[in-house]
């Protein structure tokens, strides 16, 4: 005999799936029988849950994504990819001196364009996080018309949720220490204890927030789903979140004189922290373009 909440309810959730103590995505069947699937990445960025869409789709889809301005996950991808080529283009300019000299750029310049590009980072991280506490309820549960809209809300059982909310005090971390980077009489002690540790905090952070992204969509701590658009974006945010640990990791600073070549790999880890999330950044358009199909 089935319970009251079951009767009401259209569909009943049949099947979870998940890195425990996770559950990323659920199998529900409707009163007719059929089934809708639920996947908590695209529940949480109100997606559809599409693969690769077919080559003679493809650039229909990439048109689409160009101009998208009344999507917020459009404004999430277009922003994280401001704050990302404004990283890349200080890393680019930091490891070509003739180029910076060219310009009539000096470290302070430089270090001006990494405290830009931290704001984006920030502020697109705090649209995902915004997003993920608002999320709808599950398909199962009660409708609830009197649900406020809330600005950081509190879901730890949601690895999206968390993967935003580690991403939001990362970028915060970072805000931090590439302003700090702009003060030009820092010591070494004061150098590392106002840029070097909110830049290893925030590193640690992006690198945990990147995996628990990474794990919500395989459904698993390790998965191989290159037909899926969804895995190639927080893919390569993954391995954009490395880079970044390497390159915070690399500069941190001694009271004696090191080699150069600790602050060459430090910026060109930073470079490929940037182009990572740049890629990934960018795979969000079209991501955001794909039209509804059953799913969920």
């Amino acid at each position: 005999m089935q319970s009251e909440s079951e009767s009401s309810s259209p569909v009943t959730c049949v099947e979870t799936v998940g890195p425990t103590p996770f559950i990323t995505r659920r199998v529900f069947r409707r009163r007719d029988g059929s089934q809708l699937v639920w996947r908590s990445r695209q529940h949480r960025k109100g997606l559809v849950s599409r693969e690769l869409v077919r080559v003679e789709d493809t650039s229909r889809v990439i048109l689409r994504s160009l101009w998208m301005p009344g999507e917020l996950n459009w404004w999430i991808g277009v922003v994280f990819a401001v704050g990302a080529t404004l990283f890349a283009l200080g890393s680019v300019i930091s490891l070509a001196p003739q180029l910076a000299r060219s310009l009539s750029l000096d470290s302070s310049h430089i270090n001006a364009i990494f405290f830009a590009g931290s704001i984006p980072f920030t502020t697109a991280a705090y649209l995902q996080l915004f997003q993920a506490a608002n999320a709808e309820e599950l398909p199962d549960a009660p409708p609830n018309p009197n649900r406020l809209r809330v600005v950081f809300g509190w879901r730890p059982d949601n690895l999206g949720w968390l993967s935003s909310l580690l991403q939001f005090i990362g970028t915060v971390l970072f805000n931090f220490n590439t302003f700090d980077a702009m003060m030009p009489t820092l010591d070494w002690l004061q150098q590392d204890l106002l840029i070097w540790m909110p830049d290893m905090a925030g590193s640690i952070l992006f690198l945990a927030s990147g995996y628990l992204a990474f794990v919500e969509t395989c459904h698993a701590y390790w998965g191989w789903q290159p037909e899926s658009i969804a895995w190639w974006i927080v893919f390569a945010n993954l391995l954009g979140c490395i880079a970044f640990m390497v390159s915070a990791v690399c500069a941190v600073v001694f009271p004696f004189p090191i080699s150069s070549e600790y602050l060459v790999v430090s910026v060109l880890f930073t470079l490929l922290g940037a182009i990572g999330f740049l890629v990934g950044s960018l795979l969000m358009l079209p991501e955001a373009a794909l039209k509804p199909e059953s799913g969920c």
